[in-house]
């Protein structure tokens, strides 16, 4: 449970840190109160740790009989993200930075115009789907599901949720002097060593 609740922590933790919900967070809690941002955002992440936790215990009562195929999967699915964030890291402009800030402003802007609430909850609830939309199909969702299929589940979602739940509280709170420290080159190519390595540990873990 320990080794997942680590591995859950770290990989949300470190890929999350200059994601587009990230700068989402960011901007939010510049025009609302951080507390509601804050909990909007950190209850959509949740969510959405929750729903890929349940996937991953899915897959892997699906294929109770190939324990072994999900493991080899597993390996295969960290080494890849962890050699395609590599090569993104390689490939990134110096200016990559300023467009996820600028997708995650667009679509903040999206939905002021589309509700001029002001509400607590208006607030409340545009974080969160504002959040939920930006993370679905994220490669930190489908890490959190290939974790879950092969690690305690309860250890998993408690270190993603921790983990996104850090992230969440930097953005609301020091975001906007962190956000322009923060390089996304940088950050994408620790992302790949930390997938590397939990694809490498998977496979010796196997062993």
């Amino acid at each position: 449970m320990l080794t997942a609740f680590t591995a859950g922590l770290l990989l949300i933790t470190i890929s999350e840190l200059g994601d587009k919900t990230f700068f989402i967070a960011v901007i939010l809690s510049m025009q609302h109160s951080r507390k509601i941002v804050f909990a909007g955002v950190t209850a959509a992440l949740a969510a959405m740790t929750v729903l890929s936790v349940i996937f991953g215990q899915i897959l892997s009562v699906l294929t109770q009989g190939s324990k072994i195929y999900v493991h080899y999967a597993e390996i295969v699915l960290f080494i890849a993200f962890g050699l395609k964030l590599l090569y993104d890291a390689w490939k990134m402009p110096a200016k990559a930075d300023e467009e996820v800030m600028d997708e995650a402003k667009e679509a903040v802007e999206k939905a002021e115009l589309d509700s001029k609430q002001k509400s607590t909850w208006s607030i409340l609830l545009k974080s969160f789907v504002l959040t939920f939309i930006a993370e679905w199909g994220d490669r930190t969702q489908i890490a959190t599901i290939a974790l879950a299929a092969s690690n305690n589940a309860i250890g998993v979602t408690a270190g993603a949720i921790l983990g996104h739940s850090i992230c969440a509280a930097i953005a609301v709170i020091g975001g906007k002097l962190i956000a322009g420290r923060i390089s996304e080159k940088q950050i994408t190519l620790l992302g790949g060593i930390l997938f590397i390595i939990f694809g490498i540990v998977a496979a010796i873990e196997g062993n």
